[in-house]
């Protein structure tokens, strides 16, 4: 049996389980963030997809520093700036976790258990308010503790190479691991906000991959005016502004970027949070 098809008797079962718990009792968001909170931790795609990106932040944050200087990693401007090297696997697991954040919200319409949550909650929001509070919260823990370790060993291979090195007491350096995990994070925000607007697992994966991963490829086809006017504030090249230690001359500033990236989160979340409240189930 398919993993879908897990998921999908899953997450009938679990919101099944949570309807029952929460009748004849006054619904509150304490107890709708209960809820979310077992639905999440009861779907296996949680765990392998959790799982898959602590794995590419520190699997490949390891790669990176293992391979620098070797002229098959990272280029030379990375050597001034041995943290992004050691976090040069976010980019990539932000696939994954933006792809958990859809499942998160749109698998409840490929299931129709939504008709059963927007049910046992009828004034619908503290539904959206909920998964926003369950995933950011689990997703933030997890992210940085995969940063820091990603750092920690990649600056423990660098050391051992005689390169050099960062410490968690270098200016921007705790800024940056912090940053990763609020990134990682709002890529997931980011494909939970997608998967509500769109209600449609495919569409919604689709375009989260194509904001985060393809437009910024195809931005760089642009003439180089374009570029430098639009690149910098794609969601993922914001992100990179404070997820770096040392920004290059042509991106944003650290504050600057997160706030961009700020405004594409609250944007989404306000536009989710609108047509869940307007449109059927």
């Amino acid at each position: 049996m398919s993993t879908a098809a897990l998921d999908t008797q899953d997450t009938q079962k679990t919101t099944g389980s949570a309807g029952r718990h929460t009748g004849g009792l006054r619904v509150t968001f304490p107890r709708v963030v209960t809820m979310e909170w077992i639905k999440l931790r009861s779907l296996r795609s949680t765990l392998y997809t959790l799982t898959i990106t602590v794995a590419l932040v520190i699997g490949l944050g390891l790669l990176f520093s293992s391979l620098v200087g070797s002229g098959q990693g990272p280029g030379e401007d990375d050597f001034s700036d041995p943290t992004s090297i050691s976090l040069g696997g976010v980019m990539l697991a932000s696939l994954a976790v933006a792809v958990l954040g859809v499942l998160m919200s749109a698998g409840e319409y490929a299931t129709g258990s939504i008709r059963a949550t927007l049910a046992a909650v009828p004034s619908r929001l503290p539904v959206l308010w909920g998964k926003v509070l369950v995933f950011a919260v689990v997703s933030f823990v997890l992210m940085f503790v995969a940063a820091l370790g990603a750092f920690l060993a990649g600056q423990s291979v660098l050391s051992s190479r005689d390169m050099a090195t960062a410490a968690l007491s270098d200016p921007g350096v705790f800024r940056a691991l912090t940053g990763a995990a609020v990134y990682l994070t709002g890529a997931g925000l980011i494909g939970l906000a997608v998967g509500v607007l769109l209600r449609n697992t495919a569409g919604a994966i689709t375009t989260v991959v194509g904001a985060l991963f393809v437009l910024p490829g195809v931005i760089q086809l642009l003439p180089s005016s374009w570029n430098d006017a639009i690149g910098p504030y794609l969601p993922s090249n914001a992100a990179n502004a404070f997820m770096s230690v040392q920004t290059s001359g042509d991106s944003l500033s650290s504050g600057s970027g997160l706030a961009v990236f700020a405004v594409y989160l609250v944007v989404l979340l306000a536009g989710a949070a609108i047509l869940l409240k307007r449109r059927d189930a």
